[in-house]
């Protein structure tokens, strides 16, 4: 992973691949664990852009995640998010909505309303919405994020502040 977030991209590829085929044979194809080494797997691919190396790395993450366990697991809102994430960064914006709405619904129910990982999934559904102009739509996610955020993390964390700068950006747009 420290050569992922180096963006050093071709020596990250042979140790995600092979921990992912220890795994694979250690555990068996089926077990959460391998979704987590296809996930990062494919988040590698996806750093690169080589997106349709990703999309099937994470859609059979997903599927492990689901069936293993079950389709209302924080996990599976975490490969939802992903795959999401990738069908937005290609354009793919019909694809993502539902896929972020139910990662939403996900961790609203499994972790509660006044999670971060909430505040993500719903500053991440505004994101998809900002990428298509619909700021009216966006912005009660966004102030939404923005107060979990403030009342978990506090107004000078790191992410509370990219949530902010985002309802900044959506407030000049509506004006």
């Amino acid at each position: 992973m420290l050569y992922d977030s180096q963006g050093q991209y071709p020596k990250a590829l042979p140790l995600y691949e092979r921990a992912l085929a220890i795994r694979e044979a250690s555990l068996g194809e089926s077990h959460p664990s391998v979704a987590t080494s296809l996930n990062n797997l494919a988040g590698l691919y996806k750093s690169q852009g080589q997106y349709p190396e990703a999309l099937p790395l994470y859609e059979r993450a997903l599927a492990i995640r689901e069936a293993s366990l079950g389709e209302s697991h924080p996990s599976v809102a975490t490969s939802l998010n992903n795959l999401a994430l990738l069908y937005k960064s290609q354009g793919q914006y019909p694809e993502a909505l539902p896929l972020y709405e139910r990662a939403l619904a996900i961790r609203e129910a499994s972790l509660g309303e006044s999670h971060p990982d909430v505040a993500t999934s719903l500053n991440n559904l505004a994101g998809l919405y900002l990428s298509q102009g619909q700021y009216q739509e966006a912005l009660p996610l966004v102030q939404r994020a923005l107060n979990i955020m403030k009342d978990i993390l506090g107004a000078a964390h790191p992410n509370t502040v990219i949530i902010a700068n985002n309802l900044d950006y959506v407030k000049k747009h509506i004006k």
